[in-house]
């Protein structure tokens, strides 16, 4: 399927969950926070929520500085 991640279009396997897209693009522990289709996804649901073709997943890192 293909999914947009951060404004790039990237293709994973069918029904994967945010976790496992996560884990395939080598990004577990890197991402604080997530949003599919503009619609924030909470930590402890990412092993749950399924990915669908089309969708538009943005990936968040914060980062610290002044």
């Amino acid at each position: 399927m293909n999914i947009i991640i951060n404004g790039e279009k990237r293709e994973l396997e069918e029904s994967v969950t945010l976790e496992k897209a996560l884990e395939t693009l080598g990004l577990t522990g890197k991402v604080m926070a997530a949003a599919v289709n503009m619609e924030i996804v909470k930590q402890d649901s990412w092993n749950t929520h399924k990915l669908c073709d089309g969708d538009k997943l943005e990936l968040l890192d914060f980062v610290g500085g002044g």
